[in-house]
């Protein structure tokens, strides 16, 4: 058991590393965005047509498409071969082109419902541009979902530093586009960055996945193929869940395009910050723990249990400093990252709020996104509908509460309250599904974790009071302030965890002496 635990935590370490890079430089992108366009009705626009192809693209191909065709090739591959594998990878990429095609013929013509819907308080001028960019971002579609299956095929064969580094080079394109192009093609330029930076993220998988021995090219779909029905008979209802799932953004902007101009892009550029600890970390864990459940012997629920309380537990022990940190110095992290040029003050501490209520959530978006890999791993659709269905529900109630008396503050916020309330559900569904309890949070782990975090709030405080941030200060300076409060959070959360003996400690320590053993067993796994 340990041995799964620590192969685990080694390959999220993997996808940490590459997901670092390509999270950084997201976020160099949207510095240098927000340098260029600031938080306008233009950029607005820009962020509505985005939304509107991320969201086919989060529902069909990353988030439906691994949902459903992760666990059945995984198995696949174990019991019946690479042949066979290769097989069902092919003829699931034809199926996806194929509904990748008809989603963007319809996004195209359906673009101005769309539009109205994402963002009913546009004006006439702000609509148009938003639809204009929307039919030229559908295309974005097709490049991600052949992406999607290719890091799902890696993935299921231990292969995680490539797919992970992929959306790197694609922020690579993007800034190079950004930089040349800005000045002659104005906020147009966005389109043409994203579209050609979607395509390299492509290429690089496509490749890669052929060099491992599974060259994904189109292939008739055999809908006898048991395997094949298999992934059919999942995709569409995570499909249907992960549908209602981007209902939380869409409500967000439909709120958003009501309140003040820069509000939407104001909840992007916070969304952008909270996007580096979620990928780092949450997505890394999420990705690298569906193969092991999958893997997992099918009635096998002891094994099945430990290692998803683990993987939660291992989630949370690294999420929750990251949100206790994070709402402490968001408005400092925030003046470092954007504030120049066109971001002015108003930009800035907008942004810093909005930062801070979304990293409240994160610690329940770790448990919800893990324990959706368990439900998927379980093959259970239903059970996966209704965590996403809380979690809108809740959003959207919290959104009606709070957009009056917070604005787009309250926008954020509510959105990290759907997903601390969705986790709780998603524990209670695949605790009855196991007919077992995860018991995830003990309370000595709980009081223990509970008692480190407070020392080291503290410790934060007194520093900000004694040190202020230094405002009027170089660039380096600040950094090297906020360098300062990194280290001094992190010093104490590692010693604190350390004394307490945290098994997660453990883990670690595991993924990196693991490897010789299982190498000398014959029993080693690919990582690059």
């Amino acid at each position: 058991m340990s041995s799964r635990v620590s192969r685990m935590v080694k390959h999220a370490l993997v996808m940490m590393v590459g997901t670092f890079a390509s999270r950084i430089l997201g976020l160099a992108r949207e510095i240098v965005t927000a340098a260029i366009f600031g938080a306008s009705s233009q950029l607005d626009a820009f962020y509505i047509a985005y939304t509107l192809a991320n969201l086919s693209r989060q529902m069909l191909a990353e988030g439906a498409l691994s949902a459903a065709f992760v666990p059945v090739f995984s198995q696949t591959l174990l019991q019946k071969g690479k042949d066979k594998a290769r097989n069902l990878a092919r003829q699931s990429l034809c199926i996806l082109l194929l509904a990748g095609s008809a989603v963007v013929l319809g996004g195209v013509l359906l673009s101005p419902y769309l539009v109205k819907i994402m963002a009913p308080g546009f004006d006439p001028v702000k609509a148009s541009l938003a639809i204009s960019m929307t039919r030229w971002m559908f295309p974005f579609l097709i490049f991600v979902s052949l992406a999607a299956l290719a890091m799902g095929v890696l993935n299921s064969l231990d292969s995680y530093f490539v797919p992970a580094i992929a959306p790197a080079l694609s922020n690579i394109v993007y800034l190079i586009i950004l930089l040349v192009m800005a000045s002659r093609f104005g906020i147009w330029t966005l389109i043409i960055a994203v579209l050609a930076g979607g395509f390299c993220q492509m290429a690089l998988q496509w490749v890669w996945s052929g060099f491992k021995g599974i060259m994904l090219l189109p292939e008739k779909p055999r809908f006898k193929d048991p395997e094949l029905r298999k992934v059919m008979k999942l995709f569409f209802p995570y499909a249907a869940g992960l549908s209602l799932n981007q209902v939380n953004p869409v409500i967000s902007r439909m709120l958003g395009s009501f309140l003040q101009d820069g509000a939407i892009s104001v909840l992007n550029y916070a969304n952008r910050v909270i996007q580096l600890p979620l990928g780092l970390f949450v997505i890394a864990i999420s990705q690298a723990v569906l193969p092991e459940l999958s893997r997992c012997a099918v009635g096998d629920t002891k094994e099945f249990r430990e290692t998803m309380r683990d993987a939660v537990r291992f989630a949370l022990f690294v999420v929750l400093p990251v949100t206790v940190g994070l709402v402490l110095v968001a408005d400092e992290v925030v003046n470092i990252l954007f504030f120049r040029g066109a971001f002015n003050a108003w930009a800035w501490h907008a942004t810093g709020v909005a930062l801070a209520m979304y990293a409240w959530g994160l610690p329940g978006m770790a448990c919800t996104t893990v324990l959706l890999r368990g439900l998927y791993a379980q093959s259970t659709p239903r059970s996966a509908l209704l965590v996403t269905l809380s979690s809108v529900v809740s959003n959207v109630i919290f959104c009606l509460i709070l957009v009056k008396p917070m604005g787009f503050a309250g926008l954020a916020l509510a959105a990290s309250l759907g997903f601390t309330f969705s986790s709780f559900v998603g524990g209670y569904l695949l605790a009855r599904r196991i007919n077992h309890p995860l018991e995830i949070l003990g309370m000595k782990w709980t009081f223990r974790m509970g008692t480190i975090l407070g020392i080291m709030t503290a410790a934060i405080l007194k520093f900000k009071a004694f040190y202020p941030f230094p405002i009027e200060e170089s660039l380096i300076v600040r950094c090297s302030w906020l360098f300062a409060v990194m280290i001094l959070g992190a010093a104490i959360y590692g010693v604190g965890t350390l004394l307490f003996k945290f098994h997660e400690w453990q883990w670690l320590r595991g993924a990196f002496t693991k490897k010789k053993e299982t190498d000398q067993k014959g029993d080693s796994h690919n990582d690059q």
